[in-house]
């Protein structure tokens, strides 16, 4: 008896037409039903060659029959950043629920990648694009365009690029960073950020405090390897102050924990000494010192809303680029309350 296995092991849908004797458009047909139904008989053949077989059919060339792949491509800068993946957690659980998946590709903070993880992923016939990258290559979202498929931005801008963005309102959260660190008494802030290099965030957060705090403000970008200048730059802003109460904003969890170890190097006490708020909450904000002040940004919601806006415009949606920006929330702890 002739063996029914294919020679490499892997069986394909001319096997199953082989065994069932039936032609391989025929097969496609019963994998693809449409209008025209095979006979009862036909079928149970079809039915008893995959059974027989073990034949399982590739869900992507199904899709493709079907012009249709319920593919979404998520781009993320650095997955090991909490806040991409608090994002990914509610896109992904808006996309399962309208019947698609994700494909995330993890650029690892490499610019080059960019347009790669584009190429890559429109390989896979993805349906649309959620970019959460660097913000920087304009040339990515213009490869996505060639493609002809939709993009919606998280959190960072592309350029002057007309597509739908959803992130954080920057400006009104530097407001409620500003206000609450006044109104605790604090007259001299220092705003410490990455480099901006060009970021969109880091460049409105920046943009925002120097308009909340035109006189007695300052900003001093922090490199990576150089504690020595943050030190220096926060025995400045006491120097400055001369006396009066002094306090740092601190533009992301990575700023927030220099600051911190900043302060600790100069034996300086978060919320007596030196007030402290800072971008993104974490897991880890209440257990340092008096417990960090942070803003709590949506992110979950900023996931779930880039995900909507998305499916809709895969789904035919036409209208002007929209800008959704969603209110941060501000958890006070002890680094910025002033005793007394």
């Amino acid at each position: 008896m002739p063996s029914t296995r294919s020679p490499n092991g892997k069986q394909t849908i001319d096997d199953v037409a082989r065994i069932a004797g039936v032609s391989k458009a025929t097969v496609s047909r019963y994998l693809n039903p449409g209008p025209k139904q095979l006979s009862t008989e036909i079928a149970a053949r079809v039915e008893g060659a995959i059974r027989e077989l073990g034949y399982r059919p590739s869900p992507m060339a199904q899709a493709l029959k079907r012009g249709r792949t319920r593919l979404i491509g998520l781009v993320v800068a650095d997955v090991t950043n909490p806040y991409s993946v608090a994002v990914l957690q509610g896109a992904e659980k808006v996309c399962r629920e309208a019947g698609y998946l994700v494909m995330l590709f993890n650029i690892g903070n490499d610019e080059g990648r960019e347009r790669q993880a584009i190429q890559a992923l429109s390989s896979y016939q993805v349906e649309g694009f959620l970019l959460h990258t660097l913000g920087r290559d304009t040339g990515a979202l213009a490869d996505a365009a060639v493609h002809g498929k939709p993009v919606v931005l998280i959190d960072r801008r592309l350029g002057d690029t007309q597509v739908d963005l959803v992130g954080l309102d920057n400006a009104a959260a530097v407001r409620l960073c500003v206000e609450h660190l006044t109104g605790q008494g604090y007259r001299h802030l220092l705003f410490v950020t990455e480099p901006m290099r060009g970021f969109s965030s880091r460049l409105e957060r920046e943009a925002a405090f120097r308009t909340a705090v035109p006189e007695r403000g300052q900003t001093f970008e922090c490199e990576s390897d150089d504690a020595p200048s943050l030190d220096k730059a926060l025995q400045s802003l006491r120097k400055r102050a001369r006396g009066s109460a002094c306090a740092v904003i601190s533009a992301n969890a990575v700023i927030t924990l220099r600051v911190a170890a900043a302060a600790a190097r100069l034996g300086l006490s978060l919320g007596q000494d030196i007030g402290l708020v800072g971008f993104d909450e974490t897991d880890w904000a209440a257990l340092i010192g008096p417990g960090l002040s942070s803003i709590s940004q949506p992110t979950d919601d900023i996931g779930r809303c880039a995900a909507r806006c998305l499916i809709e415009r895969v789904q035919g949606l036409q209208m002007p680029a929209r800008q959704i920006l969603l209110p941060g929330a501000l958890i006070e702890r002890g680094s910025s309350r002033r005793a007394g």
